[in-house]
């Protein structure tokens, strides 16, 4: 078999469905370049070879630009390669489109790209939006137990899919902020704030007033997450997470199921988001409605 002559075929197949047809043309796309990269696989002598040496596909994305023009680098081939390879093992959905793939074929790690792929789908996601996702590192922001629940297809619970540790972008530039500095480069952008705690949250308020005796006191952020049917109490903390916060944020938490909450609601949850973690203050946390992370701003 030529097998630079029979990938030269599946990409200008490629190329002349692309500008005739649009109906299931993006199904078509990712069949042309798996084809392609099983091609690139046997031409190199099998899956065991197509590890080492990258020679022959170097010398068809030559060829390729010269007879087809641009969009055929070696780069491109090995990513086409990679795609039949993560394919024998499982399907890749059609629902993304190459651009998609290209940015998840560089990823190393299955259990990384079958999380980047479900959340892609699940939030309809552009190749672009995905792009932020894996530079901000979100796979590898989540806690090992919830890898482990992913993988085994496991429930998950509401505090699962918190990052740790926070992403926040900081206009200031600047690293020692005040916790109302925090406060407010978090309001500015809102909505990828709560995508850091997971899904289902929705605002409610800032510095959300309730009064305990004669005192009014003031809750940092109140969300409540309609996915899991229960109101959230965020505290803000530019220094190491300390016991006494620990004793704040449950007097908050309490007073918002006593007061606010329905008998319709789980029970409200308290996230301590500090500047430093403290491993000992929450080993001997008995409430195990309070969870802590950190903040990293960039």
């Amino acid at each position: 078999m030529n097998y630079y002559n029979e990938i030269k075929k599946e990409l200008i197949d490629n190329e002349v469905y692309k500008k005739v047809k649009d109906y299931s043309k993006n199904r078509y796309e990712l069949e042309r370049y798996y084809n392609v990269g099983k091609l690139l696989v046997e031409a190199q002598g099998g899956e065991a070879r197509a590890k080492y040496g990258d020679g022959l596909i170097r010398e068809y994305a030559r060829r390729l630009t010269l007879e087809l023009g641009k969009g055929y680098s070696t780069r491109t081939l090995k990513y086409m390669r990679r795609f039949y390879l993560l394919q024998k093992g499982q399907a890749m959905p059609a629902q993304l489109s190459w651009s998609h793939y290209v940015e998840l074929l560089s990823l190393k790690d299955l259990n990384a790209i079958n999380y980047y792929i479900k959340i892609s789908i699940k939030h309809n996601l552009t190749y672009r939006q995905l792009h932020e996702h894996i530079k901000n590192n979100e796979y590898g922001r989540l806690d090992s137990n919830t890898i482990n629940k992913m993988i085994t297809d496991k429930k998950t619970s509401i505090s699962d899919f918190i990052k740790q540790p926070i992403v926040i972008k900081n206009k200031y530039h600047n690293i020692d902020i005040s916790e109302k500095i925090l406060k407010q480069l978090i309001m500015e952008d809102l909505s990828s704030f709560m995508k850091e705690l997971g899904e289902g949250f929705s605002f409610i308020d800032s510095e959300y007033k309730i009064k305990l005796g004669d005192r009014y006191n003031y809750i940092d952020l109140l969300l409540f997450n309609y996915k899991y049917n229960a109101f959230a109490v965020i505290e803000l903390k530019v220094t190491e997470l300390r016991k006494e916060h620990i004793g704040q944020i449950q007097v908050y938490m309490n007073y918002v199921d006593e007061n606010i909450k329905s008998i319709s609601h789980d029970k409200t949850i308290g996230i301590i988001i500090a500047k430093y973690g403290n491993e000992f203050v929450m080993r001997y946390c008995s409430d195990k409605r309070i969870f802590n992370t950190t903040f990293m701003l960039v």
